[in-house]
């Protein structure tokens, strides 16, 4: 993508300082959904990384992912698999229980979202440490599907989360990346 046409997202991404806590700056997507060209060039661009690839499914990791995922998904004119906080899907769910900086999180799938030999492609708007992703992708794998990438708007190169999803074999791909000096 040119580069224009990223400067013009990375424009509509606001910046709210110490949130959730003192000294963190807080990259907010919100702005970028709100404006539709920019949100129409975040579309695009995933699309564009993944069109010749054989994909059965987006699975998007909430909440922010579902915004991105499915739009995502409905381009592609694949189903779309939502990856949840606990106790939010109806029916039987696996879980995924991840490190955090201080203590753990748990994330869930449908048990029947996905079957042996799918190609997924998982989503979400930020990559920052690479918990998070690292468990939606280690759900696609539980039950036998294959994790095509994992994509985001914006990844935070200095927290490595590149290189946790890829030291378990996943293949990375980001549109804006921030180096927060």
């Amino acid at each position: 993508m040119e580069k224009d046409k990223l400067q013009y997202v990375r424009e509509n991404v606001r910046e709210v300082p110490d949130f959730p806590k003192k000294g963190i700056l807080f990259l907010d997507v919100t702005t970028i959904v709100k404006d539709a060209k920019a949100f129409d060039l975040c579309i695009e661009y995933l699309y564009e990384n993944f069109r010749d690839e054989k994909i059965d499914y987006i699975a998007g990791i909430e909440s922010r992912g579902f915004i991105f995922g499915a739009a995502v998904a409905n381009k592609m004119k694949v189903g779309f698999i939502p990856i949840r906080k606990p106790n939010k899907l109806p029916a039987e769910t696996i879980k995924e229980t991840y490190s955090l900086e201080y203590g753990t999180d748990t994330i869930e799938m449908h048990a029947d979202a996905l079957k042996q030999g799918d190609r997924v492609l998982v989503i979400d708007d930020l990559l920052a440490t690479g918990g998070t992703a690292v468990a939606a992708c280690n759900l696609v794998k539980r039950v036998g599907a294959e994790v095509v990438a994992a994509a985001f708007i914006i990844e935070l190169d200095p927290l490595k989360g590149r290189e946790k999803i890829e030291n378990n074999g996943v293949k990375v791909v980001s549109m804006l990346n921030y180096d927060l000096d």
